[in-house]
């Protein structure tokens, strides 16, 4: 398998009528590019684990996530890479007819592990993992580490030059190591691509000190909830698309495109600000879509 190329990073700039006709600038960064499996914002949140678990000889990773979780395809695949052993605990029954997310993630020597939602939200741990030979992941890389790590995302950039940094956030890992390493002329906002879910202020809050709070979380761009979607937001990726020739995804980043369009119709953002869109990855999750819904 090939290694994380961060040289293939790219800054792409939008030339877009409705942008520049208020004066605004908006730039994504291609983090989507690093790898064809480990994509986006995972590898950035994962690698201070993996150093950490290397540090301490542990040569198995346990993780966790669904049946199409990025994090759990990007461990497996970083795992491969480093040598180490892999196992997800994924959530719910296993199904008849595997994703392709947990197909590949098989493929590249994950051991799955299949429990109930109702132990997974417990956090209840199968028993054979209880010992000392096995370093734990949380989903979607939470934690200190995984935030540690996004913050090295903004070494790929001259992030001085721009007043906004936009992300979509789940659980808030990515976003919070964005606004460590921000400045304090820094508008991070984040897009929350969960329902009902306020608690995602608070994860973002519990990684940061308490002199790094400027970050800002809009949940009006869920589209129904985690992984779903309306006719709506397929038409803009497939004409974002058109325009610009760059993939999102419907969990994540066609969320965050859309509501940086919106806003900025609504005028959320002042004439002369520089916006940075982080392209997060993910684009995998698009396979659970029936083919031909999308254009690319």
């Amino acid at each position: 398998m090939q290694d994380i190329n961060l040289n293939n990073i790219t800054i792409d700039k939008l030339s877009l009528p409705e942008f520049a006709a208020k004066n605004i600038e908006v730039s994504i960064l291609r983090l989507d590019k690093i790898h064809p499996v480990i994509s986006g914002n995972k590898w950035f949140k994962l690698r201070y684990y993996i150093e950490e678990a290397k540090m301490l000889n542990k040569k198995k990773i346990v993780t966790f996530g669904g049946a199409w979780s990025n994090h759990i395809i990007a461990t497996s695949a970083v795992c491969l890479l480093n040598g180490l052993k892999a196992t997800g605990i994924i959530r719910g029954e296993e199904a008849a007819e595997l994703s392709s997310t947990l197909k590949l993630a098989k493929k590249l020597g994950m051991e799955l592990i299949f429990i109930s939602r109702e132990d997974y939200s417990r956090k209840k741990i199968p028993e054979q993992f209880n010992n000392d030979e096995y370093y734990f992941i949380s989903e979607g890389g939470y934690g200190i580490k995984g935030a540690a790590g996004a913050a090295t995302i903004l070494d790929c950039v001259e992030k001085e030059y721009f007043t906004h940094i936009c992300c979509a956030t789940g659980t808030g890992t990515m976003m919070a190591g964005l606004v460590l390493a921000g400045g304090e002329n820094h508008k991070i906002t984040g897009i929350n691509v969960l329902k009902n879910n306020p608690e995602t202020e608070q994860n973002v809050r519990s990684l940061l000190p308490l002199n790094k709070m400027n970050f800002e979380i809009i949940h009006d761009y869920h589209f129904s909830g985690y992984a779903k979607y309306k006719p709506e937001l397929i038409r803009f990726m497939n004409e974002f698309f058109r325009l610009t020739s760059i993939p999102s995804d419907f969990v994540y980043t066609g969320k965050l495109f859309y509501a940086i369009h919106d806003l900025n119709a609504s005028g959320y953002f002042p004439p002369g600000s520089r916006l940075l869109l982080i392209h997060s990855g993910g684009l995998q999750g698009n396979d659970s879509l029936n083919k031909g819904t999308l254009i690319f």
